[in-house]
């Protein structure tokens, strides 16, 4: 039995990944969930699930999850230093880290460095911390698994390389997956999100219920606003330069409407894996969390019998912007991802809250990126800092 933590359980991620423990229950025990504001989901958590601990994003909404319970002895805590209490428990195997956004970077730390296994949906840590997070976690020697669906499928695609079936080596054999030198290019593919059609011109109206109404996934709003924009994109070539060790210049992407093929590897032989699948985020949360071994999802499979056609296309980059934005921040490197990441999650902010346009959003990242001084190896102060930097340069603009 697993006994697992979860940040961000009210969350899309943390949400599903609870329905596989809910399948599942005589093999996961839960520790913790965190989460940020949502007390009455949490309250609901709580009752089906049972933690030991649960953490909520600062006292106000601790409080109201309290009122919600009634009368408990349930240990409610809240802030970052809960977060990191709730990571480092030394009875956790794993820690699901599928919070939205930096506020991931300082519990991810925290449990890599107590030896905590890491199912990785927090795309945001990698992308400004992933000089400091992968050193780390080989010192360590704990496995990060990833749940995004492209890195998942990335992951699935070099298994066989390295055979695992001895379950106490598995974390000392973990990154020789990694580290065989044989991929010539990694394919991640992308559904375009709901305007991969669009004219440049056709985004001065985009209203935020259009940007929400993603073609294939159901995700938070958060990242389907990011899909929208293709950052979403962006982010996740970063992502991958840090997990599999690959220049950005060797990740190409490929719009498949479909979604049927989730990423794909290239060998220095010629030779194309490819992992599909229907769009269900279940199945990449299941294998991070059962990891090596597979077992039952009782879900849709793909018929292929009734799949006309498969296609792969070139992205829009100079309509959908995110791309090429992520490929200046990581090769300008130093704190300048930061500055991407921390200008979009404002950005995409103030557009939920239909406070800017859609293609404001593209204008606040490339204001953010043109004015800053970049920091070369920063420390994770300076990170964080640049992403205060970063607020504070939006909101006086």
């Amino acid at each position: 039995m697993k006994n697992i933590t979860i940040l961000g359980s009210t969350g899309s991620i943390g949400t599903q990944t609870l329905d596989i423990i809910r399948r599942h229950r005589a093999d996961f025990s839960l520790y913790a969930l965190v989460a940020g504001t949502n007390a009455e989901l949490m309250a609901e958590q709580i009752v089906e699930f049972r933690p030991k601990l649960v953490v909520m994003k600062d006292e106000e909404h601790a409080e109201k999850l309290k009122r919600v319970l009634g009368d408990s002895d349930l240990r409610i805590i809240y802030g970052m230093d809960g977060y990191l209490e709730a990571v480092s428990e030394p009875t956790v195997d794993l820690v699901v880290a599928a919070m939205v956004g930096m506020i991931g970077i300082r519990p991810v730390i925290k449990a890599i460095e107590s030896g905590k296994d890491i199912a990785f949906a927090n795309k945001e840590t990698l992308v400004c911390a992933g000089h400091i997070i992968m050193p780390l976690a080989r010192k360590m020697g704990v496995a990060l698994l990833p749940v995004d669906s492209e890195h998942s499928a990335i992951f699935q695609c070099l298994q066989k390389r390295v055979e695992y079936r001895d379950k106490d080596k598995s974390k000392i054999d973990f990154w020789d997956i990694f580290d065989t030198g044989d991929i010539e290019k990694l394919f991640l593919t992308a559904s375009g999100g709901p305007f991969r059609d669009a004219k440049y011109n056709d985004l001065e109206g985009v209203t935020t219920e259009q940007a929400l109404a993603h073609p294939n996934w159901s995700m938070g709003s958060k990242i389907t606003i990011d899909s929208a924009t293709m950052i979403n994109k962006g982010l996740e070539i970063i992502e991958a330069k840090w997990l599999f060790g690959v220049d950005v210049d060797d990740i190409e992407v490929l719009v498949q409407r479909e979604s049927i093929v989730h990423s794909m590897v290239g060998f220095r032989d010629g030779a194309v894996l490819a992992q599909l699948g229907t769009p269900d985020m279940r199945v990449p949360i299941q294998y991070a969390l059962y990891y090596p071994d597979r077992v039952e999802l009782d879900e849709e499979r793909l018929d292929f019998g009734k799949i006309a056609s498969i296609s792969f296309e070139k992205p829009h980059t100079d309509v959908l912007k995110g791309i090429p934005l992520a490929l200046e921040a990581i090769k300008t490197g130093g704190t300048m991802p930061t500055v991407l990441n921390a200008a979009n999650e404002y950005a995409v902010s103030k557009f939920l809250k239909k406070e800017v346009s859609f293609l404001q959003i593209y204008g606040m990242i490339e204001h953010a990126m043109s004015q800053h001084a970049v920091i070369q190896d920063p420390t994770l102060e300076d990170i964080l800092e640049t992403e205060a930097w970063t607020y504070k340069l939006l909101e006086n603009c």
